[in-house]
């Protein structure tokens, strides 16, 4: 296993700062386990809004610089959640952030959303193959909220998933290796319609208040099968989430339990984290919901 820890949960995103809205808390509380975490994104970001107007000059439509950027970004948010493994699908830039649905920069040479889904499920075979995770997170079939390149890192993870486990596929990218959990992320809509309910008793500093149904991934809550929270004791992993959300300062301003995205909405800063197991065996009986995403699974060695 090349020296690797016992779980090793990897996590597939679609551009620099998602991953630290979605499983901020995941990743700090798994890292300080001592569980091998590893994040790939499949773009720059490029095509993103700032919110800093000292930063403006880095959008696409100026010195498109903003990609760049945000590789540090994410750097730093890392550094925060304690992960050390942070790499970008196919190498940084492999794959251009592709705009908003409808766009023109969707269809541009080098989009995301353009690229053929085998060939980028590539570039992800080999990091599974390579790390070889019991666990696998990422979006549902509609990225969440219908984002063009999230759309697309659901595709890509879910077809490498399957390439992966293939003994016939590519073993120039390494043994194969079959992934145990499979989770897409989620939001309960009650603890939603209650987070947004706390936000308007306590007011925002923000220009205006977001639509809980703003935000991504929001399900009936019987669909929610596993809800990761901070028990470290001391608050730690939510203030890793809160300051690694900080840490992506062109596309989030986070204030106390709220934040905003380039939209100057609010929304809640959730310190609880939810999934949805769609492929391998729940590690709860029946009607409870999971604690732990490597439930159920024996971590001595690598998953065959």
């Amino acid at each position: 296993m090349n020296g690797l820890p016992a779980r090793r949960l990897l996590l597939v995103h679609a551009h620099p700062d998602d991953e630290s809205i979605n499983n901020g808390v995941t990743m700090a509380r798994y890292a300080a386990e001592g569980a091998h975490v590893a994040l790939v994104t499949c773009t720059l970001g490029e095509e993103g809004e700032v919110i800093p107007s000292g930063l403006a000059h880095l959008t696409a439509d100026q010195d498109d610089t903003l990609g760049a950027h945000r590789v540090g970004e994410l750097a730093a948010a890392m550094a925060e959640l304690g992960v050390t493994d942070h790499r970008f699908l196919g190498g940084p830039g492999r794959f251009r952030d592709s705009g908003m649905m409808g766009l023109d920069q969707n269809r541009r040479p080098g989009a995301f959303w353009a690229a053929d889904t085998d060939e980028a499920a590539a570039h992800l075979v080999e990091v599974i193959r390579s790390l070889r995770p019991q666990v696998l997170v990422t979006y549902d079939p509609d990225g969440g909220y219908g984002h063009p390149d999230h759309i697309q890192a659901h595709r890509v993870a879910m077809r490498a998933t399957e390439l992966a486990a293939e003994p016939a596929y590519r073993r120039d990218l390494g043994e194969p290796h079959r992934i145990a959990k499979v989770y897409w992320n989620r939001v309960p809509r009650s603890v939603v319609e209650e987070g947004f309910a706390k936000l308007r008793a306590a007011g925002t500093p923000f220009p205006g208040i977001a639509e809980p149904g703003d935000v991504p991934g929001v399900v009936d809550d019987a669909r929610i099968t596993t809800e990761i929270r901070d028990d470290s004791g001391t608050g730690a992993y939510e203030a890793a989430k809160a300051a690694a959300m900080r840490a992506h300062a062109t596309q989030i301003a986070v204030d106390g339990g709220f934040f905003a995205l380039s939209n100057d909405l609010a929304q809640p800063l959730l310190t609880r984290e939810y999934y949805e197991l769609v492929s391998g065996t729940p590690g709860a009986p029946e009607g409870e919901r999971e604690d732990d995403l490597f439930a159920g699974i024996a971590t001595e060695g690598a998953q065959a």
